[in-house]
């Protein structure tokens, strides 16, 4: 459908779709304690079924423009991705947010999937606000956020129990003005 480059080291955005199950399932195994340090992302599958359903509920979503998910390929694996939820083109908000196996951190990929999706989201389905809301031990998706030009707006004191651990969770936001002026920044680099 498309696949779109994210630099140079063979890295590519793809859609992340039912039929792909097998491979999140093992992105999912390859990477479970790290990316479930402070959510339940992906906790639910733990098979190859359980990964087609939560792969199809996204593709559900999608279907009812209401959130997506997005793959990154390294060398022709799945490593990690970016995803909407809470996607309502109609009031022009949307949430974002991205998941990576330890393998691939450190590369930048979800900062250039992001810009891509912010591209998308922002340009071409004309959303407005869009907010990054991580826990506030997960220093490393909070700064990808303050990268790309989110700001924080706040934080929503212990809202978040994982693991038998209550999270602060921070919520940022990007408005379509500063995503343009980030975004223009960026290219002048």
């Amino acid at each position: 459908m498309y696949a779109i480059p994210l630099g140079d080291e063979g890295a590519e955005l793809r859609p992340l779709e039912t039929w792909h199950a097998e491979e999140f399932l093992a992105n999912l195994e390859r990477g479970r304690e790290f990316i479930g340090q402070f959510i339940p992302f992906g906790s639910q599958a733990t098979d190859v079924d359980s990964a087609r359903s939560t792969l199809q509920r996204y593709t559900d979503m999608r279907a009812a423009d209401t959130g997506s998910y997005h793959g990154i390929w390294l060398d022709g694996r799945l490593v990690g991705g970016v995803l909407t939820l809470n996607f309502d083109a109609a009031t022009g908000n949307a949430e974002v947010g991205c998941w990576l196996e330890p393998a691939a951190t450190g590369r930048g990929l979800i900062t250039r999937a992001m810009r891509v999706l912010l591209e998308w989201i922002v340009e071409e389905r004309g959303i407005h606000r869009v907010e990054w809301v991580a826990a506030s031990g997960n220093s490393a998706s909070l700064k990808v956020a303050e990268r790309l030009g989110f700001r924080r707006d706040g934080v929503r004191r212990e809202a978040h129990e994982w693991r038998g651990e209550r999270h602060d969770l921070e919520v940022w936001s990007l408005l379509a003005p500063e995503w343009r002026s980030a975004r223009d920044a960026h290219k002048k680099r």
